[in-house]
């Protein structure tokens, strides 16, 4: 029995369908999720500004979903992830922008902390703990817990809007780097950033 040309025809574009999803699903390049949230952070994800696995390093860290890339661009730390947004080509293809509460995690696992928008989240800076590569904004969801940690750790508590590159460029690179045993590293890191 023959197939009618509108019975192949739908054959064919069924098997391009199935074939584009499995070229798609198989690719690690895309990420497969809409917008509308934060993507994980995982044990292997690298930094969009230097490269380093994020994994190795204390501190919060920070993600953007912008347009024309194929997955979320994740950063070691919020100075670094700062430092990218702060350029004047990134705000015509930043969507989203996420940080690491540090109200829910540890400052030497902030893997652990939730994500939460970045540009309704506050930060302290100016406070002795290290991130990634030495000093970082710490950033929390709520006002409140900034002000706790100001309390305990000292520092400058900062809304999205009132961070400059003058001001990150002014945290600066430290003398020793923070991160798998680094000299600037706290004795020992406040679990839920101290406010327990």
């Amino acid at each position: 029995m023959r197939a009618t040309p509108l019975a192949a025809r739908r054959r064919r574009v069924l098997g391009a369908l199935v074939g584009v999803f499995l070229l798609t699903a198989c690719d690690p390049q895309v990420d497969s999720r809409a917008p509308g949230g934060p993507r994980p952070i995982e044990a292997g994800d690298e930094c969009h500004v230097c490269g380093m696995i994020l994994a190795r390093f204390p501190g919060p860290m920070g993600e953007v979903i912008a347009d024309g890339q194929p997955r979320a661009l994740k950063f070691c730390s919020t100075r670094d992830l700062f430092a990218y947004l702060l350029q004047p080509e990134a705000g015509a293809v930043v969507r989203e922008v996420y940080v690491h509460d540090m109200a829910g995690g540890r400052w030497d696992l902030p893997l652990d902390a939730p994500l939460v928008d970045a540009r309704r989240a506050w930060y302290v800076a100016g406070h002795p703990l290290r991130g990634a590569m030495g000093p970082t904004l710490a950033s929390f969801r709520e006002r409140e817990d900034a002000e706790v940690f100001a309390r305990r750790f000292g520092g400058q508590i900062l809304a999205f809007d009132q961070i400059t590159l003058e001001l990150v460029g002014h945290l600066g690179y430290g003398e020793g780097q923070a991160g798998e045993g680094g000299a600037d590293r706290p004795a020992s890191p406040p679990s839920r950033s101290g406010l327990e």
